[in-house]
This record gives structure tokens, sequence and C-alpha cells, in this order.
């Protein structure tokens, strides 16, 4: 029985490779697209009218973008589970939804990281480096909890508030009506329950 559980775990493996080899070419043509836009938008604009840290397309020469063994980030989120009193569940579907799994993911708004970690947070986490796996966890797992508690453990208004900001949520006195933060919420919870 041991051999079924040895292919098994190789098969998700190379699986798991397959799926990265066939992302790598998009996510290749998304980081030069960017990088077009952002020079476009420079050269029209004049180079001291953007500021470098306002536009934060791509993550420092080196950071390690590679993905995350699974093993790894499993260890990553229950350390980080365990620590913050946040469900690993809940932190593994927010980084899923946030980023993908991918370590330097950035966002159009300019959220940062696996668990798309917006500059004030990092800040207020005391997050050096967004695009370290272990960091975003952690700083990604503290705000889920300050949320959770803020919300009296109400998991919906969490999670609105981790996609679309606190005072959007207390504004609403629910989830917002944004389209967006509603799907964003459904996803997870879906997920979480299947």
């Amino acid at each position: 029985m041991w051999w079924l559980a040895i292919f098994l775990m190789q098969d998700a493996q190379s699986q798991a490779d397959r799926i990265r080899a066939a992302m790598a070419a998009s996510l290749a043509k998304q980081r030069a697209s960017v990088q077009r836009q952002s020079e476009s938008v420079r050269a029209a604009m004049g180079p001291q009218t953007i500021p470098d840290s306002w536009v934060r397309l791509r993550p420092p020469v080196d950071a390690d973008c590679s993905a995350i063994p699974q093993v790894e980030l499993a260890r990553m989120i229950d350390d980080a589970a365990e620590k913050h009193g946040v469900d690993s569940g809940v932190i593994r579907e927010v980084a899923r939804q946030e980023s993908g799994f991918q370590p330097c993911a950035v966002s159009p708004k300019g959220a940062e990281g696996l668990m798309q970690l917006m500059p004030a947070t990092q800040l207020q986490f005391q997050v050096s480096n967004p695009f370290d796996a272990k960091q975003s966890i952690d700083a990604g797992s503290k705000l889920l909890k300050d949320l959770l508690d803020r919300y009296h453990g109400d998991l919906s208004l969490a999670l609105s508030a981790y996609n679309a900001g606190a005072g959007a949520v207390d504004r609403a006195g629910g989830i917002p009506e944004i389209p967006e933060t509603k799907n964003y919420v459904m996803d997870v919870l879906t997920r979480l329950l299947q």
C-alpha cells in the first residue's frame, strides 16, 4: 500500500509542475504587458510625475517568486493559524482567492504578495518583505484575526473587510454592495464548505 501513496504523491507533484509550466508563459506575458503600460504612462506624464514608490509593478529582483511546495505552504498556514487563532482553512482559502498562492503577486491596486497586503497593512504589521510567503501569511492571518474580532466572529463581514476594507463594511452595515466583494465572500465561503 505504501507504493500507492508514493505514486499518488509523485503524480500530484508532476501535475503541479505541469500546471506551473503551463502558467509560466501567461504570467510572463502579463508581467511584460504591465511593464509596457507603466513605461507608457511614465513617458506620457514624465519621470518626475509618478514617484517610483507609487508604481510598484513587480517584486524586487532578489525576491523568491517560485511556487511554494504544498507541504511548506501548509506548514506556514498551520503555524499562522495556531499563532493567531484563525482557522487554517480560512487562511488557505483567502490566500488562494487573493493570489492563487503566487508569492510575488501584485494587484493593480497595489496589494502585494501571497495574502495581497496593501502598503498600509504591511506597515501596520511590520512586514519588511511582502513577497516573503511566511511574512505575508503571518500578517494576513493577523489581519483576519483582527477583522474577526472586530465583527464578533462573523466570517462574512471579516472577509468583506479583507477585500473592501473595514470602512466600506462599516458604512454599509454589512457586506457592501460591491460585486467584487460579494463574489469574493461567496467564493471563499463556498470552498470552505466543500
